[in-house]
């Protein structure tokens, strides 16, 4: 009995703070909540979070009561978690001094990077762009890496690798026979 409760309870905190840490992200992070996306990762909590409920119960009437004080705690802890978490990074000198200039930058770097990956017809057009055995898109991948490391680890130079990323983008370009843009006037 004691056994199976805490099996029980184990997969039911696990299930609780993954599923509140993806709603969690969803809802609040996300371009808008996809209604569709939403319903499946709450359906795929529950497929957990019931049974660690209901198993418990049916061998010891008051384990459920337990296992829902569980999963209400879990759930609780893991917004609080996640929400320090967000209050020490919103804190960071880096973020404040220019770092939502540096992301919208990088943003839009990636931005013109994915219509090489998502439009079928640049896809045909410019296949070199998707084709890592190039060296100039092997180079423009492991930029994309270190923007994306910079942008999540203090202490590193982030304006720098950004910069370094849409070199490498402009690069990888020049070498697909991607036309130059025209100069902004």
């Amino acid at each position: 009995m004691p056994a199976m409760m805490l099996l029980w309870g184990v997969a039911l905190v696990l299930a609780t703070a993954a599923t509140t840490y993806v709603l969690h992200r969803k809802l609040t992070h996300g371009r808008g909540p996809e209604p569709d996306g939403v319903f499946w990762d709450v359906f795929g909590g529950l497929v957990v979070i019931a049974p660690a409920i209901l198993v418990p119960t049916v061998q010891w009437s008051p384990a459920g009561l337990i296992m829902v004080f569980v999963g209400i705690a879990t759930a609780a802890g893991t917004v609080v978690s996640i929400r320090k978490v967000e209050r020490i990074h919103a804190a960071e000198p880096r973020r404040r001094a220019g770092f939502p200039d540096d992301a919208a930058r990088h943003e839009s770097i990636l931005e013109r990077w994915r219509r090489y990956e998502l439009d079928p017809a640049k896809t045909i057009d410019f296949p070199a762009m998707t084709d890592v055995r190039s060296a100039e898109t092997a180079a423009l991948t492991r930029a994309m890496r270190e923007a994306e490391y910079c942008k999540m680890t203090a202490g590193t130079d982030y304006r720098a690798a950004v910069e370094r990323l849409a070199e490498a983008l402009a690069a990888a370009e020049r070498a697909a026979g991607v036309p130059a843009l025209p100069a902004p006037r």
